[in-house]
């Protein structure tokens, strides 16, 4: 078993020079510091297993050190630090900011040696829990028509190598969770699966945000912290060129360089690439790159859009009624021929996405019999003509302007759910799937008063 690493930074000679004599003799692996300048590039050249780091450094304090790295990403490995007299108040404030511990000086050896192990075992057993967590199995994808008997097919075979993959799918295919099926599959299940969302990354960012950074405020960036496990890059098409150029190259070397570096570090996570469109098309549009295009072509699965999926859409139903229930604690219910006879006749233009939303809503806000044709269509918008009940809440004008329309649009959806929530804001926010404060924010952009739907 290798030895553990501990880094010791400390300004005093003397005091580096005996921590370091001491858990050397005790078979740990040692390197120190002197300043937090000499620390940056020793974390930089290396990471250690855990730092023993003071308070007052010559170029700076420690706790600052801390709320550094925890803005740029978290702490490197467990930390405890080392105080003198009078600092005690600091390395507690420390241990709010995340470190493990603290040693005050003159160090007792007992405490130090102590402290250490106590420290690497929380290390060891977080690490643990983590890995169990990830080798958690990610159901195989839900259906026995064709196409999804073909698809897991694809994907078994997939997992037993480490070429790239490319997954394409409209929106709402569940592009993501067929990645985590394949990592879970792989022999990298134990390591972890780090989704990277290129689209929603502002541009200034993504170099930082993929590749890392070297320099004062070091981040690890999302090849380095997938290391032995997946990445997931979620909609590539549209990255801006350069970093298309960079990632190609990095592909095709082996190794890449944090933003602003000169080390040349491995590239060792397995790529899985999910797009809405296309690569061919993307390519043609000059929105792709040739050369990295052919290097996510190596494997390639098509996740079907659900209205191609008839056959499937009872045992997803059956599927989403029992996460769903089991999960939130709601009833399980089941669903009468003819209103199951609807849904799978319904398009999905949202997929499984709208297939899951759809499950929730008939689920809070139903009863605990059978789901019925009426529920059903009223879930899906579809409101019969009927007494005191019009046949829609509101008209869609088609030669209004875009935004307007979605607008005007937006708010008949919003009141007519809050209707159904008897005002609830939270029941709202699970059904549109939409987070709550960002639901008040449109609720009052679109003028729309919970409290005035707070009852019939």
């Amino acid at each position: 078993m290798n030895a553990a690493r501990i880094l010791v930074v400390d300004d005093e000679p003397d005091i580096c020079h005996l921590i370091s004599d001491i858990l050397s003799d005790e078979g740990y692996a040692v390197r120190s510091a002197g300043s937090l300048l000499a620390a940056r590039a020793a974390l930089l050249a290396q990471t250690p297993d855990l730092l023993l780091l003071d308070v007052w450094l010559p170029d700076g304090d420690g706790v600052g050190f801390l709320r550094e790295r925890l803005a740029a990403g978290g702490l490197p490995c467990p930390t405890v630090m080392i105080s003198g007299h009078g600092n005690i108040e600091t390395a507690v404030e420390a241990v709010r900011l995340g470190a493990y511990d603290f040693l005050e000086k003159p160090v007792a050896l007992a405490k130090l040696l102590l402290t250490v192990q106590r420290a690497l075992e929380a290390a060891r057993l977080t690490s643990e829990n983590l890995g169990l967590k990830r080798q958690i199995a990610v159901p195989a994808p839900v259906g026995d028509s064709a196409a999804s008997r073909h698809l897991r097919s694809q994907l078994d075979r997939a997992a037993q190598v480490d070429a790239p993959l490319l997954i394409c799918g409209e929106a709402g295919t569940g592009k993501e969770t067929l990645a985590r099926y394949v990592h879970s599959q792989s022999q990298r299940a134990h390591a972890a699966f780090v989704r990277f969302a290129l689209a929603t990354t502002p541009a200034p960012r993504l170099p930082i945000a993929l590749f890392g950074s070297d320099g004062a405020s070091a981040v690890v960036g999302a090849i380095e912290q997938a290391a032995d496990g997946t990445l997931y890059l979620d909609e590539i098409i549209g990255l801006p060129e350069a970093i298309q150029t960079r990632l190609a190259a990095a592909l095709e070397a082996g190794v890449y360089q944090r933003d602003g570096g000169a080390v040349e570090l491995p590239w060792r996570a397995r790529l899985i690439v999910g797009s809405t469109q296309a690569l061919e098309s993307a390519l043609q549009a000059g929105q792709l790159r040739e050369d990295l295009f052919y290097q996510l072509k190596v494997l390639g699965v098509q996740a079907q859009p659900l209205r191609e999926r008839g056959a499937d859409i009872p045992l997803l139903l059956e599927s989403q009624i029992a996460q769903l229930a089991a999960r939130d604690a709601l009833p399980v219910r089941s669903i009468a021929a003819d209103a199951l006879a609807r849904l799978r006749a319904h398009p999905w233009p949202g997929n499984l996405r709208e297939l899951r939303n759809l499950v929730q809503r008939l689920l809070i806000l139903g009863g605990d019999g059978e789901i019925d044709l009426e529920e059903v269509n009223e879930a899906l918008g579809i409101v019969a003509p009927g007494p005191g009940r019009q046949a829609g809440d509101f008209l869609l004008d088609l030669s209004l302007p875009l935004r307007d329309a979605r607008d005007r649009f937006e708010r008949a959806y919003l009141m007519r759910q809050l209707k159904q929530c008897r005002g609830s804001v939270s029941k709202l926010a699970a059904l549109a799937g939409m987070e709550r404060t960002h639901l008040y924010r449109k609720l009052k952009d679109l003028g729309v008063d919970p409290k005035s739907l707070d009852g019939d």
